[in-house]
């Protein structure tokens, strides 16, 4: 069977602090080699409610830069 869906993303989690569903803000914690790792907080408290790793391709690391090619000697007119 095919997969229906994609990835899922709360928009509302229970907060102990408030007694109650709140909406959440997704903040990101930790770009890893392997994903990234993202916290949920109440919207209303700050409280964190939970974490989730997103995986994707590993990031590769960023090439040294080339040096820039030398420029020709020009004589100076005096």
């Amino acid at each position: 069977m095919a997969q229906q869906f994609g990835q899922f993303t709360a928009s509302e989690l229970y907060c102990p602090k408030c007694k109650q569903s709140q909406p959440v803000r997704e903040r990101l914690l930790l770009v890893l080699p392997t994903g990234e790792l993202h916290e949920f907080l109440c919207t209303r408290c700050g409280t964190s409610l939970g974490k989730r790793t997103v995986t994707g391709p590993a990031v590769a690391a960023a090439a040294p830069p080339r040096p820039a090619p030398a420029l020709p000697r020009r004589k100076l007119l005096r």
